[in-house]
């Protein structure tokens, strides 16, 4: 491919940011991209491996270290990565023989902002019983 040609990927989640779900019409593209990753995140194992990245040394992490840690095999891991990576949740490095994941902070806004569309701004505390 020359220096010329345009690198076209797909729509992902986090080109969503400014459409949350509640506040305007959802197109049929918008809601194809954010049933899968919907979709993408609907796995318990999927939701783990965003927590143990997230929560990493430098909020990196390798595949191996995913496995051990989730208890899974390597193969298991890295379609889960997989998964989140083309949903736009992921970001990733190939170092060597190793591959570094780090989590797409626009695919997790775009997320929350479906979620919960009100500017964190104007959130109200919620104390429990005995607070």
């Amino acid at each position: 491919m020359s220096t010329q040609e345009a690198v076209i990927r797909p729509l992902q989640v986090g080109d969503l940011c400014c459409s949350p779900l509640l506040q305007a019409e959802l197109q049929p593209s918008e809601a194809l991209v954010l049933a899968a990753a919907l979709k993408a995140l609907a796995d318990p194992a999927r939701l783990r491996l965003l927590s143990l990245i997230r929560s990493a040394d430098g909020g990196r992490a390798t595949t191996g270290a995913l496995a051990d840690q989730l208890g899974l095999t390597q193969p298991t891991v890295t379609h889960h990565l997989g998964a989140l990576f083309e949903a736009g949740f992921l970001e990733r490095e190939r170092n060597g023989r190793q591959t570094w994941y780090w989590v797409n902070t626009d695919g997790v806004q775009a997320i929350r902002q479906l979620l919960d569309p009100v500017p964190a701004s104007r959130l109200l505390t919620v104390r429990t019983k005995g607070e």
